[in-house]
């Protein structure tokens, strides 16, 4: 038993070493992203919203963890190099540079990398993010302020992003859910439907 933490705690003090932090918080990324789509497509699967599970969608989940998981390592290396130092001021103020600045970032990511995977043209991503970038960016602002505060204020630089993964796993779910609801776009085509009924019954007249 001994034998077993032993090599844990010299496995997580290799995988948070400088060498292989970037490859560290791209995993969990990765992980973490496909795990949170599988928790809410085997909710939608629960409540009959679909039959099985969609392995094509949990991969692009997945993939986009990946391009996040690159810019947020990155972006706590910055912004700890640019604003050294836990005063209170400080943190506060590193929230709000996060919120305003890699908050949209990061959710761009997202349409964009999944626009690239599933082929989307530049219109339909644009589209997808008009109609789902507030909701995402609006719960940004309801679970991150407070998390971020925590992340900022008390962990060490090299646990940034598995932090910002496990407090967002609940957070992924709502992700998946939104990006993939097809009821906006549903609604918008049925609206152009009806307005292009309504046209062509005017023509006739």
């Amino acid at each position: 038993m001994s034998g077993v933490v032993s090599w844990l705690r010299s496995a997580t003090k290799t995988a948070f070493s400088r060498k292989y932090l970037l490859f560290t918080n791209v995993t969990i990324s990765i992980s973490l992203s496909g795990v949170g789509d599988i928790i809410e497509q085997h909710y939608e699967i629960y409540t009959k919203q679909q039959t099985a599970w969609d392995r094509q969608r949990t991969r692009n989940m997945s993939i986009s963890g990946m391009t996040v998981g690159v810019f947020c390592h990155n972006w706590y290396n910055f912004m700890d190099r640019r604003f050294p130092g836990r005063a209170l001021g400080l943190v506060l103020k590193k929230v709000l540079i996060d919120q305003t600045v890699a908050s949209p970032i990061v959710i761009f990511l997202f349409f964009a990398t999944l626009g690239v995977l599933k082929r989307s043209s530049w219109d339909d991503m644009c589209e997808e993010m008009r109609d789902k970038f507030l909701r995402l960016y609006t719960a940004e602002w309801v679970v991150w302020p407070p998390a971020q505060i925590i992340n900022f204020y008390l962990l060490p630089n090299k646990y940034r992003v598995l932090y910002d993964n496990t407090i967002s796993l609940g957070y992924d779910v709502y992700t998946s859910y939104v990006i993939n609801d097809d009821s906006t776009k549903d609604k918008d085509d049925t609206d152009q439907d009806d307005t292009g009924g309504k046209k062509d019954r005017g023509t006739s007249q």
